[in-house]
């Protein structure tokens, strides 16, 4: 089954998710079913070339949190504890 292209809303949220530090790629592919190479793509076509290159080297230090195997052991949420709820959000709706 091919992916469908993600609309015009989605691809900001999805800009919006892959730039928080704190939001990793599982919950990116958990709401809008994206790999992070997807995520990659629409951030590579999206952003500036200075933008993306900041950015994919934020993602890949250390320190990232981007990928969930890099992360802290005590982060357990996809979003801040005081993030309130987001209204495209699906995650923050879930109970």
């Amino acid at each position: 089954m091919k992916k469908q292209a993600p609309s015009i809303l989605d691809k900001h949220r999805i800009i919006e998710m892959a730039w928080e530090d704190r939001t990793p790629f599982e919950a990116i592919k958990y709401q809008f079913n994206l790999s992070e190479s997807d995520v990659i793509q629409i951030m590579r076509l999206q952003l500036k070339p200075s933008s993306f290159r900041l950015w994919r080297k934020r993602v890949n230090q250390l320190i990232s949190s981007k990928h969930r195997f890099k992360r802290n052991t005590h982060i357990q949420r996809f979003k801040c504890s005081r993030q309130k709820s987001i209204s495209v959000n699906k995650i923050s709706k879930r109970a």
